[in-house]
């Protein structure tokens, strides 16, 4: 109702309700009591509901539309892309930890020390 009145009268309401406040509350009536707490924080102006009623379909179309768009661009550029470099493969890794042991690399606790059971330089499964 408050949002249907112009604002000539809204702002008539208010200036009453601004004279009956500073009344002593004790003898407000319930109505006036809740009639000046909607005009002081009812959901109307700058209080008004961020995302109004039917606002969620187009929320979750919006972000849905925008997860599919990011997923297609990661697809279409991890296909023009160029494929891994050759030392990020399972035997590179190996032949790095042989090359370790020969040159005896970090011979306390790492892949050259004594009872060495580490993966050492592989991190492919």
């Amino acid at each position: 109702m408050w949002e249907r009145l112009s604002a000539d009268e809204q702002a008539v309401i208010h200036q009453k309700l601004e004279e009956i406040q500073k009344r002593d509350w004790k003898t407000l009536s319930l109505d006036e009591k809740k009639a000046a707490y909607y005009v002081a924080f009812g959901p109307h102006g700058p209080r008004a509901p961020v995302d109004p009623p039917g606002s969620m379909p187009k929320i979750i179309l919006g972000v849905s539309s925008l997860i599919l768009a990011a997923g297609v661009a990661f697809y279409a550029i991890r296909a023009v892309a160029p494929p891994p470099p050759r030392t990020l493969s399972k035997e590179w890794e190996e032949a790095e930890n042989e090359r370790a042991i020969e040159l005896k690399i970090n011979p306390i606790s790492g892949v050259s020390s004594e009872g060495y059971t580490g993966r050492g330089f592989v991190t492919h499964k």
